[in-house]
This record gives C-alpha cells, structure tokens and sequence, in this order.
C-alpha cells in the first residue's frame, strides 16, 4: 500500500471538509412534494439527534415549485423555519426564476406553464382552462397569479440565494460554469447550467459542488461534484445529503438514514 502511494497508483484522499463541530443537510429539487419535505426533515431531525454538532446548516438547492401538487404548501412550511435549531439557506432554482419572469413581464410564461407551472397556478388556486394566447390572455393570467400570490411567498422567491459555501463545499442549484471564479458567476448559470458543468472533471478547483437540477435515478457522488436530485416529484425520492467532517452520506425518503 505504501508503494502504491508513492508511485502514485494508492487510494486518493477524498477531496471535500468542513469544520469539526459543524454538519451541513443539502436537500435537493422538492417540486411541489410537500409529503416529501415534511418525511426528509423528520429523517434529518433524527439524524442530528444522533450526534452532538455545534453548528447546523441546512441549505435548500431551490425547484420548490411546479411539478407536484402542494407547491404553496412547500413554500408556507420553508417560510416557518422548518428545523428551529439549524441555520438555512434556501437557494432559487430555474422554476422560481421561470415564476419570477412571468410575474415581472420578462416572458410570457409559456415555457414556465410547460414544465410545470400550471400545477403551481393550480396550488394557488388560479383557473386556467386552455394555454394563454395573445398579449391579453397572458396578462389576465399574469394579474391573476399576481393577486393569488401572498407577498410574503414574492418575497421568499425573491429572496432567495444563489450560492452558499461551507467548507470545501459549494451549494448551488444547477451548477457552475467551469474556468470562472466564483465571484464572477453568472446568475443564469447558477439557475440553469447544464452540459458544460456536466462535463467537467473539476468545475472549481479545490471545491466540491452540490447541486440539484439534473434528474438522477440516485444520487451521484462524483468527488468534485454531488448531483442529488433524484426527482422526487415523480419518484417520491427526495434526497438529502448529509456532510459531518470528511464523510459524505445521504438519506432519502425511499430509503431512511443510511
């Protein structure tokens, strides 16, 4: 085993830490699934009732809406504080910016409307019978969503981050667009990036990135980035990933406390 290290064919330190005394639950694309959320957080309730951290961070990946059938609902438990004793963070996904857009006038909403926003008007309790078409349709259904929406939901989507880290870990909702500092990432990006993040070995050196937005039959662990949206919305798993130290684990719906 020495030998192998030496000639550089031994076991690689698994990149990726956080502080002693610290853990961080990452809980990846809820869409709409409020049974889902409230079964991950008593899974994580019991988790940290095992162990005696200083310090608990419990950070959302964003897609709280569309898809699923309780999308207000999964937005009114978030705003109560779900887990009184962690510190969150709840970052924005491409559906809230999608949500967002169509609010401000930035689009007309149907792309949003395709790929789930109509569950999301129908969670807060907006008729729609056929697609909008027109500039007039569009806008009666915009002041529709507008006059539904509580504004304390406006602000919670408004709110929301685009990025938080922990240690040697990143969180973000799609990923990163590999070569650029941080700093200097571009929101869209963030919320909506894909292959090029995919395709990187190491996105952002010295970083492991946890992310959600690419469905997954499970959670991938790929050192240098961490994929845990498995699609709860049609799968019912909703995962959680769990950072204590050097250990990466993960806990599901499906599967309990691993």
């Amino acid at each position: 085993m020495i030998l192998q290290r030496l000639l550089g064919r031994g076991p690689k330190k698994r990149p990726g830490v956080i502080s002693p005394g610290q853990v961080a639950y990452a809980v990846g694309d809820i869409h709409g699934r409020l049974d889902l959320l409230d079964a991950i957080l008593e899974l994580i309730q019991a988790d940290a009732a095992r162990h005696a951290d200083l310090r608990r961070h419990l950070i959302f990946l964003g897609d709280y809406v569309d898809r699923g059938p309780e999308s207000r609902g999964v937005v009114d438990r978030l705003l109560q504080d779900p887990l009184p004793d962690f510190e969150t963070i709840r970052l924005m996904g491409n559906h809230e910016q999608a949500l967002l857009a169509f609010l401000d006038g930035e689009s007309d909403g149907g792309d949003w409307l395709a790929f789930g926003g109509l569950e999301t008007l129908m969670s807060y309790g907006v008729p729609l019978r056929r697609m909008p078409r027109g500039e007039a349709a569009v806008l009666d259904l915009r002041l529709s969503l507008a006059a539904a929406l509580p504004q304390s939901h406006v602000k919670f989507f408004r709110e929301c981050d685009l990025l938080c880290g922990i240690g040697d870990y990143v969180f973000v909702h799609a990923g990163v667009r590999p070569g650029i500092a941080l700093e200097s990432q571009a929101p869209i990006d963030l919320m909506w990036i894909r292959d090029d993040f995919l395709r990187a070995k190491v996105a952002v050196p010295g970083k492991v990135v946890v992310h959600g937005h690419t469905i997954c039959d499970l959670p991938q662990d790929r050192d240098y980035r961490v994929n845990i949206d498995t699609g709860a919305f049609a799968s019912s798993r909703l995962t959680a990933l769990v950072l204590r130290g050097n250990e990466r684990r993960f806990i599901s719906t499906l599967d309990g406390i691993s």
